[in-house]
């Protein structure tokens, strides 16, 4: 099977297609159920001239894997992709020639606004990521504009992330909203019809529970020990922070750091430097829980030691480096990877012929270098997998097997592990990153394969398929027969009973000649993939971390592998393997699922099934409330949401003839530059009534009168621009081509901002100072003004008012203002510093110095007219005697006659 798109499919697939086909709605599944297959459905039905299909919030990787899915089954009509590389003035052919359409929310925007699409002749919107859409995003503003002009058309959304409409209040009731949507279709893993059919095409899973290492456990324990009493701290610091999201089980979950930021933000710039620093040591406790259980003894050590060191150089700590926790998880860290002897313990060894001992401090350092436990687990299903392959003329020849890893580190890892060994691994990882002497490094390897050969003669070969299935008990004690369905359904009942461990080998065995690995050149759709054997295949590729979101799923359908191996837990990837079994079926597959027993892996995949349930549950309570109007679609004129404004923001040109008789009410508009539709501002300017005119422009960002232009900054774009000399450039123009040029800074109420530090703050000017430079700024350009404002719907509200009682812009003529336009005021036709040099001078004014301007070149020609010459320039000979003589008077006869006079 070559891809996705060309699975059978399947029963609750086609009733959610079915479903959403008949009514419009948004679909909300469980992740890993297949959303992007029900997507690519749909897209593949509208495929055909004779429709126009807009597909809204995709990623360019996610646009290609789709296409790709099209073309592998014969779609004729492919999607095209609406880039910044068409031209605008293209744009409507394209649309005109239907099917599915790509394009980024900017482009769509504009093309709404400026009548570029043929907007009564859409006949529907996809929209992927649903759970995204708020009412200040451009994909809501897309849909309003739509269903503005478009009132036949459909909506359907797609969605497979419960947990994020968990958060906030009536979350999907607010998203249902601005989609234009009344259904809601619920489709959990624990749905009656997704669990019956999934029951009936499980695949076979062999569960291993791991054991760590003691030294494994006891670090842990600590890490958690240390966890807990740094949040303990961060509640007695922060009263305010007693929520139940703050809990040990949440604090190493993966989205801990973007919990703690909502409820700390608002509160960001009153935090103490004690809180700071504990944020960060939650977030560097996580790292090293995540270290533990994924990668080597080794890489384990080396974070600690650099963690130490980088505390001890800059002192940023919470305290927890001084606890005992602390000093436990650094001695059994290092006791993983050597051990300190006395001489006593030298002489001993040196006896028995061991010297595989390096000076440290007075003390010989042993080399222990202990190995993964998962490491052995992998090379022993390897290993059955192999002998299963030897006699595999039955199931037609050997089958391919596909590792999954956590990331691209870890696949690394395990590809060195199998090719050369856990010992050579680690001993060639040891030297890169601590450098040591490579004599004791060849003698922890001869006595290594000394006590493997040793060790050989004394246990059993490595289990066959027949012994398999007798009753003598293993070593390896494993749960058979058990499906991922029923795996799944054991843990959300939240069963923490007995498990059944896997008893870890000896660390010294290695792979040896039993599996021969070979570099290969791969001729799979993805870069992060691993090579190990050719026949049969086997591959290693990452859980995460890929550019492709879908490389996995391509290289799932490319393999086709009989055997699955999953290093890592992921709850996603399980789930595609339940949909891959039953688009399958007759076809074998085996999954190995590798999992440390009693470990915060453990509990970070339980959590992640629990959070997920209890979403749903949460979702299936609210639709069962939820109160959702008739109107809610927007297919007629009743929908309130689709009317821009209560009170339509126009202006009357003239009100006092004859009791308000003859009133002409003018449309507010306002022109907009392109680059600002990737702000949520337009959207709300336009939701109050305002027409607004994309153009491109090169002087300001919203041009609001005639005379009044806006350029629009964050606090940081202001910092950066005051400090590179930007907004400098970008004030000159405004203030040359319009007489209220308007500067507007927006920052965020709920966070704090400083433009300089408090204690850098003093009475004199400074040039590295940001508030100076702002200072200067308003002192060189006297028409600018300065306007705070909070959040873009205070903008939104200040632009209307603005606006009230004056002309509107035009957009041809903001368009045509250039930085080198030569449609520029009289006043403005000379740099602006001699200007304001002459207008210093005695004598001269803002009335006569246009004058002065008109007739002379330079300033240096002004020092050469006569007193007379002046009076005619001037019209006014007091005046022109002033100028006179400040520039030809001498400063001692200046002085001289200024006494006089007094």
């Amino acid at each position: 099977m070559a891809a996705a798109s060309s699975s059978v499919p399947l029963e609750h697939e086609t009733q959610i297609f079915l479903d959403l086909f008949h009514q419009d709605g948004l679909v909300i599944c469980a992740r890993g159920l297949g959303i992007d297959r029900l997507l690519l459905r749909f897209l593949r039905l509208y495929c055909v001239p004779a429709s126009l299909v807009l597909v809204l919030n995709t990623s360019p990787a996610e646009e290609e894997f789709f296409i790709d899915q099209l073309r592998r089954c014969n779609v004729a009509h492919l999607p095209r992709r609406i880039t910044n590389e068409i031209p605008s003035n293209s744009r409507y052919e394209v649309y005109m020639q239907g099917g599915i359409v790509f394009a980024t929310s900017r482009i769509l925007v504009v093309d709404f606004l400026t009548g570029r699409i043929p907007s009564d002749l859409i006949t529907g919107i996809l929209v992927y990521k649903a759970h995204r859409i708020i009412e200040s995003c451009q994909e809501a503003f897309i849909l309003r504009l739509y269903r503005q002009k478009n009132k036949q058309g459909f909506v359907k959304a797609f969605s497979d992330n419960a947990v994020a409409f968990n958060t906030g209040f009536c979350h999907v009731e607010r998203v249902m909203r601005n989609l234009f949507v009344r259904k809601l279709y619920l489709w959990p893993r624990f749905h009656v019809a997704v669990h019956s059919f999934l029951e009936q095409h499980k695949p076979e899973v062999v569960e291993l529970h791991v054991n760590m290492t003691p030294a494994m456990r006891t670090i842990q324990s600590s890490i958690l020990d240390i966890l807990n009493a740094c949040l303990k701290e961060l509640k007695n610091c922060n009263p305010a922070l007693e929520v139940e999201d703050l809990s040990l089980e949440n604090a190493i979950g993966k989205s801990f750091d973007k919990t703690i930021r909502h409820y700390l933000d608002p509160l960001w710039h009153q935090l103490g430097a004690k809180t700071k620093s504990l944020v960060q040591d939650l977030k560097i406790l996580r790292t090293l829980l995540q270290y533990l259980t994924q990668y080597d003894c080794i890489t384990f050590l080396n974070l600690l030691e650099s963690l130490r060191a980088s505390e001890k150089a800059f002192g940023q700590n919470s305290g927890w480096l001084f606890l005992d926790s602390s000093t436990s998880m650094f001695l059994n860290a290092r006791a993983r990877v050597y051990h300190l002897t006395d001489n006593k313990e030298n002489k001993k060894r040196k006896a028995a012929g061991k010297t595989d001992v390096e000076e440290e401090k007075g003390q010989k350092r042993v080399l222990i270098l202990e190995s993964n436990p998962k490491w052995e687990a992998l090379r022993e299903v390897l290993k059955e997998i192999e002998t299963e392959n030897a006699s595999s003329e039955a199931l037609g020849g050997p089958g391919r097997t596909l590792i999954c890893a956590g990331d691209d580190r870890t696949c690394a890892q395990l590809k060195e592990f199998i090719t050369v060994g856990a010992s050579a691994f680690l001993m060639r990882l040891y030297h890169k990153t601590f450098g040591k002497d490579k004599e004791a490094g060849e003698v922890f390897l001869k006595e290594r394969k000394a006590a493997e050969c040793q060790d050989e003669g004394g246990r059993e070969p490595w289990p066959k398929k027949a012994k398999k299935k007798s009753s003598k008990p293993k070593k390896s004690q494993r749960k058979r027969e058990l499906t991922l369905t029923q795996m799944m359904g054991k843990c959300e009942q939240d069963t923490m009973g007995e498990r059944d461990s896997y008893e870890e080998v000896s660390s010294g065995q290695e792979s040896g000649g039993e599996v021969r690995p070979e570099d290969f050149v791969l001729d799979l759709p993805s870069e992060s993939c691993y090579g190990i054997l050719k026949e049969p295949l086997t591959v290693i590729h990452p859980l995460n971390g890929c550019s492709d979101p879908y490389a996995l799923t391509r290289v799932l359908h490319e393999v086709d592998p009989r055997y699955v191996v999953l290093y890592d837990a992921e709850l996603t990837f399980v789930r595609q393997l339940e949909i891959y079994k039953a688009s399958r079926p007759g076809k074998p597959l085996r999954v190995y699922f590798l999992i440390y027993g009693g470990s915060t892996e453990e509990q970070r995949y339980l959590t992640t099934l629990r959070k997920e349930k209890e979403a749903f549950e949460k979702l299936i309570r609210e639709k069962a409330s939820m109160v959702i109007p008739e109107e809610r679609e927007g297919r007629d004129e009743t929908n309130l949401d689709l009317v821009r404004d209560a009170t339509p923001a126009a202006v009357s040109t003239d009100t006092r003839k004859a009791g308000g008789q003859d009133q002409k009410s003018v449309q507010h508009s306002i022109v907009v530059d392109m680059r600002e539709f990737r702000s949520e501002l337009p959207s709300l300017i336009h939701r109050r009534g305002i027409d607004i005119d994309p153009v491109t422009l090169e002087v300001g960002d919203y041009i609001l009168t005639p005379d009044i232009c806006v350029e629009r900054k964050s606090i940081s774009d202001l910092i950066g621009s005051l400090n590179n000399g930007r907004l400098y450039g970008q004030c000159v123009s405004m203030c040359r081509y319009y007489k209220r040029p308007v500067l507007l800074i927006e920052f965020d109420p709920s966070k704090s901002f400083s433009l300089a530090p408090r204690a850098s703050l003093r009475q004199e000017i400074s040039s590295s100072d940001v508030t100076s430079k702002l200072v200067l700024l308003t002192l060189h350009f006297p028409r600018l003004r300065l306007l705070w404002c909070p959040s873009p719907y205070a903008t939104a509200e200040l632009f209307e008012e603005l606006k009230q009682n004056r002309p509107q812009p035009d957009s041809l003529t903001a368009a045509a203002i250039t930085a080198d336009s030569e449609s520029i005021p009289e006043s403005d036709k000379y740099s602006p510093g001699p200007q304001d040099f002459l207008l210093k001078m005695p004598g001269v004014n803002a009335k006569n110095c246009q004058a002065i301007l008109n007739h002379i070149n330079s300033l240096a020609e002004l020092m050469t007219l006569s007193q007379d010459k002046l009076a005619e320039l001037l019209g006014n000979t007091n005046s022109a005697k002033q100028l006179y003589e400040f520039i030809h008077l001498p400063y001692t006869e200046a002085v001289s006659q200024g006494k006089a006079k007094r």
